[in-house]
């Protein structure tokens, strides 16, 4: 097949395939459009949400709008079952509500693969090659979950840098008289984002009828930190067995504390190791492009002659299994 038959057949596929994605976006905005006004009592639920006064309103907002979410199912509810069982849904779910985004998985997906879409379709009409088109839509939709993925990290090394105050903040409510409920109560109101948001749903779902086990459980589920697990097995071994709750969360403290201060020596020590990394990985690209400039004639036998090509692909597959080798050996677990 002849590059002039393969874009016929694309000027084809295309003629029939934009109407249809116009049409189809257009419906699934229509539709949300909608779905949003025919339901007013959602909107009263929030607002009498919003309008709480014991808790400040960032936090209301945010574990609101989490149980709203999963409680009264402001998304679509038929596309939630169909995409719910998925292992990579699920895992993109689990993604959002560590980086704090309010959306549920299908939501995300299906716009991120409309805008995607959108995008590559808008590129073919503009006479930009297939495989260029191809490479820009998989790129808009690959964005938007590196940058949630990341929010995601950051948002959980924060929430395991706040785990010391946290613990300090529960002791001095229980050694005070409060109950478990109204310390975790406490830290909601007392403690920023993610601590406080985190804290607070747990003590909304605990309010909304849920075991304060289960709601801890939940948070532990949610949030994936092994310090978190470690402080809610050690609160449910403690109602179960009785014991100096306030002791044991000061020690979980401690040795929290502890870990975070050693994972700073072994940041440091390991720096020099990061930075070379860092280095070895820009050098040939930097080279490449100096190189280019400098003497296309040069680079051009790697980027048009099918050696070359395959020297090339064999050399960005080396230098990506030499970065994933450094990372492996400066990322030292505590």
């Amino acid at each position: 097949m002849n590059m002039a038959s393969l874009q016929e057949q694309i000027n084809m596929l295309t003629f029939f395939a934009l109407p249809l994605a116009a049409g189809a976006m257009l419906a699934y905005g229509l539709y949300q459009l909608w779905y949003d006004l025919r339901k007013p009592e959602q909107k009263r639920i929030q607002q009498r949400l919003r309008e709480r006064s014991f808790a400040p309103a960032k936090s209301a907002q945010a574990g609101a709008a989490n149980i709203l979410r999963k409680q009264l199912g402001q998304e679509n509810k038929w596309m939630d079952r169909l995409l719910a069982k998925y292992a990579p849904v699920q895992k993109m779910q689990k993604t959002l509500d560590q980086a704090g985004v309010n959306w549920t998985a299908s939501r995300f997906l299906l716009n991120t693969a409309s805008v995607g879409l959108l995008a590559a379709i808008l590129a073919i009409v503009a006479e930009v090659s297939f495989i260029i088109a191809l490479g820009l839509g998989l790129m808009i939709v690959l964005l938007p979950v590196m940058v949630i993925s990341f929010k995601s990290k950051v948002r959980r090394k924060k929430f395991n840098y706040q785990l010391p105050d946290v613990f300090d903040l529960l002791c001095q409510a229980l050694r005070a008289g409060h109950s478990l409920a109204s310390g975790i109560q406490l830290v909601g109101q007392q403690l920023p984002d993610p601590a406080g948001t985190e804290f607070y749903r747990c003590f909304q779902e605990q309010n909304l009828g849920l075991k304060l086990e289960d709601a801890l459980t939940n948070m532990a589920e949610r949030v994936d930190l092994l310090d978190v697990r470690f402080f809610v097995t050690a609160i449910i071994v403690q109602r179960q067995t009785g014991g100096d709750l306030a002791e044991i969360l000061e020690k979980i403290s401690k040795v929290i504390r502890d870990r975070i201060k050693i994972l700073g020596q072994v940041k440091a020590l390991t720096a020099e190791g990061r930075l070379s990394g860092w280095v070895l990985s820009a050098l040939p690209v930097l080279v490449f492009f100096v190189a280019k400039a400098l003497n296309p004639e040069y680079i051009d036998i790697l980027l048009h002659e099918e050696q070359g090509q395959t020297m090339l692909g064999a050399a960005i597959v080396m230098q990506i299994l030499g970065m994933l080798m450094i990372k492996k050996i400066v990322n030292i677990k505590i």
